[in-house]
Parts: C-alpha cells; structure tokens; sequence
C-alpha cells in the first residue's frame, strides 16, 4: 500500500501548488495593473481669471503713472496739470480736431506707421528662417541667410516663398523645371531630393524693385500646411556727418560755445570775460535780438543780430544752425564760467556713452527731469516727474534722465535735428526736450558746475532802464500760455499733461 500512500501525497502537493499559483496570479493582477484600467471621464478644467485691474496697476505702474498698454489714457489735472484742447474754444475745437487727425495720418505715412503687427510662428515648423535683422537699401539685393527645411520625408518638396514688395530668386544654377518664378514675387522650389532643396533655399536672395524708404516686407515660407514668414526692412542706412577734430584733438576743434541775449549787453559781457578766463579760444556763438546791436572786440566770438524781439528759440535755432563743430556747448548769457566749468569731462561722457545731451549744474541746480508717456487713440498723456531713470553706464556720478537745466553739451547734428520751435518766443524751455523725446537721450552730471551773475538790480540808470524793459519780456502772459498749450495739442498730438 505504500505506492498508494505516496500517490495521495502527490495528488495533494499539486492541489496545494494550484492553489498557490492561482493565489500568487491574482495577488501580482493587482500589483502590477495586469487588468486594463477602466476609462475615467475627464475632469472639467476651469480656466482661471484674468488679474483684475486694481491688481494690474499695482504691478506695472511707475512713480504713480499706470504704464501699461490702454486705449485711452487719462491725466489726474486736480493738483498740477493741462487739458490742452481747453486752450481752443467748443466750436474751433472739432474743426482743429480733424485738422490734427489728418496731420497725424500724414506724419504716420512718413514715418511707416504704425509698425506691422508682431510675427507669430505656429507651433512645430519644418523650417529654419530669421525672424529678425534682414535689412535691404532700396533696388539692392541681398542673400536671405538661415533659409532651411527640417520637416517629413516627402516623396517630392515643394516649398514656396512669396513677397510683395520686391521679387525673390536663388543663386543656384539649376533648372527652371526644380526652380520656378525666378525674379517674381512667387519662388517655387519642386525636388525629390531634401539636400538640393537645402541647398537652394541657403542661397535665396530678396531684391527691392520699387525705390521706397522705410518699408517692411513680409515673405512667406510654405510647405503643405506649414507657413512661415518673416520680415525684410527696405531703408537707406543713415549717411554720417562728421566733424574732424583734427589730429590733436584740441577741445576748440570740438567744442562751440553758443548762447541767446537780449537786452542784457552787461551780462553778456560778463559771461564772455569769464569764457576767455578759462577758454581763450574757444568760438563762442551769439544771437542777439536786442534793439542796439553790440560792438565786440573778439576774434573768437561770432555775433548774429536778430530783427528785435524775435524769440528765444529763434535765437537758439540761429545760434546753433552756426556751429561747425561735433559738439555744442548751450549758456545763458548770464552765467558764469569758474574752475568747476570742465568742459572736457563733458566731452568726455559723450565721448564714451550713447548721449545726445548731458547737463551739468548751474549753481547746484540741476533740473533733472523725467518724461513719461502715456499713448491714446485720441492724443497722448505727457507726465513729468523730477529726478532720473538710472545712473549712467561708467560714470557713477552722471545719471540717465529727459531734461537738464539750460547748460549743457550736445552732439551738434542731433541738436540741429529736432531744432528749437521758433514760435516760442519768451519762456520755453522744457519744450526743446519734449520735441526731443524718443529721439534725445539726455543725461545729467552734477559734478560740472557753472556759477550764474548777481541778480541784484543794475546801478547804472542806462541798464537799469534795460533792465525793466526786459523784465517785461521775461514772463509768459495768458496769451503765450494758451498758445504754449495749443501747440502741445496739435504739434505734439498731446491730449493732457501732468
């Protein structure tokens, strides 16, 4: 019976083997997700809601002005401020409205405004293309650098490019049967092979056909579905003018002096002694529109006579249109020039940085101030503040700013550019510097003072008479305000100023 015994043990250790195997199968089902997972149905996803503004004027406002992109801008005139067009009565003003909007459309013409909108590139393109910095003169031709495809296998490429400001075309010498449309605006590229394909599109050239200016041409790119596009700039690079300052850089080979007078002969000579105590032979400008022209003795001095009364920024224009030389120095006729007039540290900073003017001080006085602009589809929003952007680059003690005081060194050509309006014929001043605004860049460096003349009433009964007539043209009356204030609405296209 022992063969029986032994063949019940077997019967049961493999029971207990199935058992066991089963168990362990269901036990690594759950361990390991054997079962495929029953579908879950999607969560519903809640998409969050924009800042709200009150949030958005705290993160993108700067000294208390809300910089941030609006269709309309507001000026808050309660403490300090300008409406300009409350400088035109309610029944001129519609008609000086329109008269503005149409200048604006002209000025937009000349100036390629507005800019086209941003270019955007859909998600996983098949090519390599530049999306900055081709630039072609007018009638020139240029190579398109970076041209390349990077998409699928295709039984044939057929890529095309389209313009339509100017003509396309490769350098490739290959045949019109792979190649069609050479010199149009329509370039078709037709290949079997990607590597021919690459090699045409590496040695594509844009040509401007039509002689214009400041222009920008969008070319496509397109393989099947896929659209590319990119920009090509038509503009003549800016012709330099510049000055030679000689082969030993003498500051009178670089620097011109210029100022304004009027009615003041006693201050004007003033200033001039203390240039020559400190500059011997440095050119000094001088426009004058007074009623007695001055005689003076000095080889180095240039003296412009004016019909009488003709203006302050008329002077300024006259005085600087004289200069010949890369730099101009502008003073008020009474100031004063002292050991702390270097000129040359001046000359220095626009030497060495990107400024178009830098002031010193006069007397400590600085007048530092920011200009701040707010766009609107009706006019802009002007806020001024006082004070500086940032220090400047190199020089710790100079900062970056928008207007200085009525001493300062100008690149001659970017002065004579944006010119001072000859229709501001009493006080003007910060006027220069907003007609120069996106196109000056200013900065202020304290450390270079000039002192200012006695203001204490002249002994001399002669003066003192010249004295009280100048007085009079000294202060703006309400008339020049209102004109000050239109000027900024139409020429300036300003709607507010704070």
């Amino acid at each position: 019976m022992p063969s029986c015994g032994f063949f019940r043990m077997s019967i049961l250790v493999l029971g207990l083997g199935m058992v066991s195997f089963m168990f362990r199968s269901v036990y690594l089902a759950d361990e390991f997700s054997l079962k495929p997972a029953l579908p879950h149905p999607a969560q519903a996803v809640h998409m969050p809601k924009l800042l709200p503004e009150e949030r958005l004027r705290d993160l993108f406002t700067y000294d208390g002005i809300w910089l941030f992109p609006k269709n309309q801008c507001k000026c808050d005139i309660k403490h300090q401020g300008y409406n300009f067009q409350d400088a035109y009565g309610q029944r001129d003003l519609p008609a000086v409205r329109a008269r503005r909007q149409a200048e604006f459309e002209h000025f937009q013409r000349r100036e390629g405004l507005p800019r086209p909108p941003p270019l955007l590139a859909p998600p996983n393109l098949p090519f390599g293309y530049p999306v900055h910095g081709v630039e072609v003169m007018p009638l020139h031709t240029v190579p398109i650098p970076g041209l390349q495809f990077d998409g699928p296998n295709a039984s044939i490429y057929e890529v095309t490019l389209t313009a339509s400001l100017g003509t396309l075309n490769t350098l490739a010498d290959i045949s019109d049967r792979v190649v069609q449309g050479r010199g149009q605006k329509k370039l078709t590229i037709s290949t079997r092979s990607r590597k021919l394909l690459n090699f045409i599109l590496q040695h594509v050239t844009y040509t401007s056909t039509v002689y214009q200016q400041h222009r920008v041409d969008v070319v496509s790119l397109e393989f099947q579905s896929s659209v590319a596009k990119f920009p090509v700039t038509i503009r003549h690079p800016v012709m330099p003018k510049l000055h030679d300052p000689g082969p030993d850089r003498k500051l009178r080979d670089l620097v011109t002096i210029a100022t304004k007078t009027f009615l003041r002969p006693h201050k004007l000579m003033t200033m001039l002694r203390s240039v020559r105590e400190y500059y011997p032979d440095l050119t000094v400008i001088v426009a004058d529109d007074s009623k007695e022209p001055l005689k003076i003795n000095d080889s180095h001095v240039e003296y412009y006579i004016m019909p009488f009364g003709k203006g302050w920024f008329a002077g300024r224009n006259l005085a600087v249109s004289q200069v010949t030389t890369k730099y101009v120095l502008w003073v008020d006729d009474d100031f004063l020039f002292n050991n702390k007039t270097k000129i040359e540290l001046l000359v220095d900073v626009l030497e060495k940085t990107e400024l178009d003017v830098v002031g010193g001080s006069v007397l400590g006085n600085v007048f530092q101030f920011k200009l701040l602009l707010e766009q609107g589809e009706d006019g802009d929003c002007l806020h001024r503040r006082p004070g500086s952007f940032r220090p400047l680059d190199g020089f710790p003690h100079c900062v970056v700013t928008s207007g200085v005081v009525n001493f300062f060194l100008a690149h001659t050509e970017r002065l004579q550019r944006v010119g001072f309006d000859p229709r501001l014929q009493r006080v003007a001043h910060s006027e220069f510097f907003i007609d120069g605004l996106g196109s000056l860049l200013v900065g202020s460096c304290p450390d270079v003072i000039i002192g200012h003349q006695d203001r204490s009433p002249a002994v001399d009964t002669e003066l003192a008479a010249l004295e009280k007539v100048y007085s009079k043209y000294r202060a703006n009356t309400r008339d020049q305000v209102h004109f000050k204030l239109a000027l900024h609405y139409f020429k300036n296209r300003l709607q507010c100023s704070t």
